[in-house]
C-alpha cells in the first residue's frame, strides 16, 4: 500500500516541485558507470526521477511503484516512453535478468513488514543476473534523525507554477524503535484544502541488514557513506554471485 504524498493524485502531482533537488541521485548514477550496469530495475520509482535520469543515459530501465498516482506523474514526462513502468513491487516481478538493482532515497526504510522486506530482497535477487549487484540505502539508527522532525523545523511555504502556494510540515507520530511513524500535512491556499500523509519507516542496524542479504545468497561488497549525508547513510552494495 503506497502512502498518500504517492498515491493520492493531488499529491503525487506537487512530489517533485516539493522536492526539487535530487543531488542524492547522483552516487547511485556514479555507481551505474562504476559497475558497467547497462540494465537497471529501479524498485519504489515513484515519480520516475531517477528511472528517466537513467533512460537519458541510454540505460534500459524498469520502474516499478505500488503508487498508481505516481506512476501516472512519471509516464507523462518527457522520454517517459524509454522506460517500462509496472505498478506493483518487487515481490511480484515478470521474469527479467538485470543488472543492477536500486532503491533510493526511503525506499528500503518505508517497506517496514518484516515478511514484505524478505520478499522483497528475494525479487531483487531473482531479477539480477550472476553478478549483479543490489544498491540501496538505510538511515543510521543511532543518529535518530527523527527527532529533528518537527513541525516547527520543517514548516515552509511553497509557490508551485499552476497550483499556487502549498505549506507543509512533518510532525512524528510514533516512535517504537526500530518504527518510526511521521505525518506529513499539505495544505493548498488556493482552496484551503488540507492533505495529509502518514509513513512508517524502519530503521534497521547495519548487521541486521547485513544478516538479511546474506539469508538471500547476496554477498556484501561494500557498505558506504552517502556522499551528500556523511555518517548518516549505511549505503549497502550486494552481489548476486
Amino acid at each position: 500500500m503506497a502512502d498518500e504524498c504517492f498515491g493520492e493524485p493531488r499529491l503525487a502531482a506537487i512530489y517533485d516541485p516539493l522536492d526539487p533537488d535530487r543531488g542524492d541521485l547522483d552516487a547511485y548514477l556514479q555507481m551505474v558507470e562504476e559497475f558497467g550496469a547497462r540494465t537497471v530495475l529501479d524498485v519504489g520509482c515513484g515519480t520516475g526521477v531517477f528511472a528517466r535520469r537513467l533512460a537519458d543515459r541510454g540505460i534500459e530501465v524498469v520502474g516499478v511503484d505500488p503508487a498508481r498516482a505516481s506512476l501516472d506523474v512519471a509516464r507523462a514526462k518527457p522520454g517517459s516512453e524509454r522506460v517500462q513502468w509496472i505498478c506493483g513491487d518487487a515481490t511480484s516481478l515478470p521474469p527479467m535478468q538485470v543488472d543492477l538493482v536500486t532503491m533510493t532515497a526511503n525506499v528500503a526504510q518505508a517497506i517496514a513488514d518484516p515478511v514484505a522486506w524478505q520478499q522483497t530482497l528475494k525479487g531483487a535477487y531473482d531479477a539480477l543476473c550472476p553478478g549483479g549487484r543490489l544498491v540501496f540505502e538505510t538511515r543510521v539508527p543511532a543518529r535518530r534523525v527523527w527527532e529533528g522532525w518537527t513541525p516547527e523545523s520543517s514548516r515552509e511555504v511553497i509557490e508551485i507554477p499552476g497550483v499556487g502556494a502549498v505549506e507543509t510540515w512533518v510532525e512524528v507520530v510514533e516512535v517504537a524503535e526500530p518504527l518510526v511513524t511521521f505525518r506529513e500535512t499539505f495544505v493548498f491556499a488556493s482552496d484551503g484544502q488540507a492533505l495529509t500523509s502518514e509513513s512508517t519507516l524502519r530503521f534497521r542496524e547495519r548487521d541486521e541488514v547485513e544478516a538479511d542479504l546474506a539469508a538471500h545468497g547476496f554477498a556484501v561488497e561494500d557498505v558506504r557513506d552517502a556522499p551528500d549525508r556523511p555518517g548518516a547513510e549505511f549505503v549497502f552494495v550486494a552481489r548476486r554471485p
